[in-house]
């Protein structure tokens, strides 16, 4: 698989200049409202960009907002809400605050895109479906946006040179936790030797092998393919091998194996928290928003690393991972599209990403706030940056991630109907390939 080394803005990356194309609706008096003509067939599409450059003028009139943010933002999102205002006095806002997870916001934006809210925070990997559906109106000032931001955050959130949406964390990725108490650095270089204390233990090791997501650390590591083919719509897959030096039958009875130990649960991110918190979790593969929680339940022996080795084939494997970034788009159809735009660029400002940081942990792509040294020291933040030698930008279609969930879940109960593993893996890749419906 072409692999690209993510530039992780906790190293020193550099930073991108983007040219952007102009906003592709003229924008029709100061609270934003659109006329639908293309600034591109303008005659005076220089002179309406500078419009939509400019911040808007104050008006008596209250300015009506919705901001859809993932619920465990909640207080996060109220601060930084009330500080626009404060930064904004004399305009009347009435800002309502909506929980929808990043993962799943494009499925709600594109169910509506006219009534889905004005800002919204997403995954990298959404962002050209959002753009071709008309649902995200591109970046004004797209040049100064980009020098702020890493290499990385800049080129997730542009398609074909125009930056659609402002980068909003640089960590979307996942590593190994782990508590001290029971491992030391040498135990946690390899998966067998986590699994062999945690039974002795009497504990657990946990993954979430109900997501795909997770589960592209096996294959992936593997030198196996899931990535978007071509016409942008359909998965390129090979997890189904029969000819490559590790199989996909390989990768399917190495994860049997590993489900097997009682020193292994297939759980989800809450659950997993939950068990970081009763002590059942020792360790587990998760994201940056679970450092809080790992940290409050083991104190002094919370630590973070990259992915372990797992056996496979009879080799050790390094575990490979998706990788990517949050952004925050405004929605083109926004009755209040500049004061819309105010807002994504105050809640994804330098002061936001780093606060961000302090209150849920939450590693910025701002380049300014990624450089601070109380960032740096992080263990969440540096095993990202390990991991990110063996992470993958995630782009793949809409049928990758039901599919193999499906399979994630058969073989994390262990294969209990004793299926055919290449049968299996044949199934679930004609179909993570086939066309969408």
């Amino acid at each position: 698989m072409r692999r690209k080394l993510l530039n992780i803005v906790f190293c020193t990356a550099m930073v991108a200049t983007m040219a952007t194309g102009c906003a592709h609706k003229a924008v029709n008096g100061d609270n934003g409202t659109m006329d639908g003509n293309s600034v591109a067939d303008s005659d005076n599409s220089d002179a309406t960009e500078d419009i939509h450059n400019m911040k808007p003028e104050k008006t008596e009139e209250t300015i009506s907002l919705t901001l859809w943010g993932t619920e465990e933002d909640k207080e996060f999102l109220e601060k930084v809400v009330e500080s626009f205002k404060e930064d904004n006095p004399g305009q009347k806002f009435e800002i309502t605050i909506r929980f929808e997870a990043e993962s799943t916001c494009k499925a709600a934006v594109l169910r509506n895109i006219e009534e889905a809210a004005d800002v919204y925070a997403f995954a990298d990997d959404q962002l050209e479906e959002l753009v071709n559906a008309g649902a995200l109106e591109p970046v004004p000032s797209a040049e100064s946006i980009a020098s702020q931001n890493s290499q990385g955050s800049v080129e997730a959130a542009t398609v074909d040179g125009t930056l659609y949406a402002y980068p909003y964390s640089a960590d979307n990725g996942y590593f190994m936790f782990y508590n001290k108490k029971y491992f030391s650095e040498e135990d946690v270089k390899t998966f067998d030797r986590m699994l062999k204390i945690a039974e002795r233990e009497g504990k657990k090791i946990a993954m979430d092998w109900s997501s795909a997501w997770y589960i592209y650390a096996f294959f992936g590591g593997a030198g196996l393919e899931a990535e978007l083919s071509e016409d942008g719509k359909t998965t390129v897959c090979n997890w189904n091998s029969k000819n490559t030096d590790i199989k996909g039958v390989d990768v399917a009875r190495a994860m049997l194996d590993i489900s097997a130990s009682k020193g292994f649960c297939s759980m989800t991110d809450p659950q997993i928290q939950t068990g970081f918190e009763d002590g059942s979790v020792i360790a587990a593969v998760e994201g940056t928003w679970a450092a809080m929680k790992a940290e409050e339940a083991w104190g002094d022996n919370y630590a973070a690393v990259k992915l372990p080795t797992y056996t496979c084939a009879e080799s050790q494997i390094q575990m490979a991972s998706f990788a990517g970034y949050k952004l925050v788009g405004v929605n083109a159809y926004s009755k209040n599209i500049r004061w819309a735009m105010e807002l994504a660029k105050w809640l994804t400002n330098e002061q936001n990403q780093v606060l961000h940081f302090k209150e849920r942990g939450i590693g910025p792509s701002n380049v300014v706030a990624a450089s601070y040294d109380y960032v740096n020291a992080s263990p969440a933040i540096s095993a990202l940056i390990a991991q990110s030698d063996y992470a993958s930008l995630l782009r793949v279609g809409a049928n990758f991630w039901d599919n193999v969930a499906e399979f994630g879940v058969t073989m994390a109960k262990g294969n209990p109907k004793g299926t055919d593993l290449q049968k299996m893996l044949d199934k679930m890749v004609n179909a993570v390939t086939a066309p969408e419906a």
